[in-house]
């Protein structure tokens, strides 16, 4: 963790005495405007910003929670990124990855609040149960509910990483034995960005705090609070099996070869239409893989409530703003009984689809907007 010295260097301060050369600090802040959705016009602003501007005390809290939020974190595989992640964002308390324990550590954790009251950020990992005063979850004799109180009442903004901080998590799946809420449910007065995924990809949890240190700001926030450089498109418009879909080859189970050879998962079960992440575009570990890749559907993990759609491998009918999904199975069968009249068609049915899928996703853009706004 961060002594006070250190608190008061800049992010290229802290890079440079790490060892690293000016242009391991160009690539990594080239790497990090990608990263936050940004043009490489940018560049040079994120580049003055970090050679600038203090680092971002972060207060880390963990309660209801499986500790994959972290250690998808700590897995970001670019080599700077890696070695300077929790150096670069001056991570100044987090229970489950720091060396100091105990004592030591929530006095760590209370003088960096202190020093920083209104200035630092606070991530959450995991949800708040609130039944029986919140008994389900106690640390060091607190509740989780204390807690989280005492340390969002000097945060600047609050981070809440994965589905269970984001929407309360498999914890709240139906009955909720715990009463396990969402941090919006108890905090109000805060901004709160939420970063769903089960968990979220790592670059994605790296890339808003880095938005908020270069520009100071929220990063633009879809209806749900997710931001939307990293939650503006579905999993299905990224997906590499998209074409499949659009042109009706479907995997009809897991261990068949249209399964392997890369057939649309949609029958399957696969939430790709109405989840909304970056699988598709960034996966995970340097971008290697993601759920659909290696074979499964999306369960649409960063979508509200996904732990209570289950059956996960059953497929979804009438999808809104989908005109293709209610007649994949017809579809399916032109494809395969009358190739070119079958093309012919679906090509036609393929294009009023779209242009319905268009002009709904541009009525719901505007309402999304109006919401932001509101």
């Amino acid at each position: 963790m961060s002594t006070k010295k250190e608190k008061q260097k800049t992010y290229y301060e802290s890079i440079i005495e790490k060892g690293y050369s000016r242009r391991d600090f160009i690539k990594f802040a080239t790497y990090m405007t990608a990263f936050m959705g940004l043009e490489s016009s940018m560049i040079g602003q994120v580049v003055k910003a970090m050679e600038t501007k203090k680092r971002i005390p972060v207060i880390w809290e963990h309660f209801q929670e499986c500790t994959g939020c972290s250690e998808s974190f700590i897995r970001s595989d670019h080599p700077l990124v890696a070695d300077l992640i929790f150096d670069h964002i001056s991570l100044d308390y987090t229970d489950t990855l720091m060396a100091a324990s105990g004592h030591n550590a929530e006095e760590a954790k209370h003088e960096s609040m202190k020093e920083n009251y209104g200035n630092y950020i606070l991530v959450v990992e995991g949800a708040i149960p609130i039944k029986d005063d919140g008994v389900y979850c106690t640390i060091a004799g607190r509740s989780a509910i204390d807690i989280l109180k005492e340390s969002a009442a000097g945060a600047a903004a609050i981070l809440t990483f994965g589905s269970c901080s984001s929407w309360g998590g498999v914890q709240a799946a139906y009955p909720n034995p715990t009463g396990s809420v969402p941090v919006d449910e108890i905090i109000t007065d805060k901004p709160i960005i939420r970063v769903p995924g089960c968990p979220p990809i790592s670059e994605v949890m790296t890339g808003i705090v880095m938005h908020y240190a270069t520009f100071g700001v929220l990063p633009e926030l879809d209806a749900l609070g997710r931001p939307k450089q990293f939650y503006g498109k579905r999993v299905h418009d990224s997906c590499y099996r998209r074409p499949n879909f659009d042109a009706g080859l479907y995997a009809e189970s897991f261990d068949s070869q249209e399964a392997k050879d890369g057939y649309c998962l949609y029958k399957l079960g696969c939430r790709g239409p109405v989840s909304y992440n970056a699988c598709g575009t960034m996966g995970w570990n340097n971008g290697v893989s993601f759920p659909i890749k290696s074979g499964y559907p999306c369960i649409g993990c960063s979508e509200p409530s996904f732990w209570d759609n289950s059956p996960f491998v059953e497929r979804l009918t009438n999808v809104p703003g989908m005109g293709i999904e209610a007649t994949a199975d017809k579809i399916g069968k032109i494809v395969v009984g009358a190739a070119v009249g079958g093309a012919v068609v679906h090509s036609i049915a393929t294009n009023f689809a779209k242009k319905k899928e268009i002009r709904e996703a541009e009525k719901r853009g505007e309402e999304n907007e109006k919401n932001i706004k509101a």
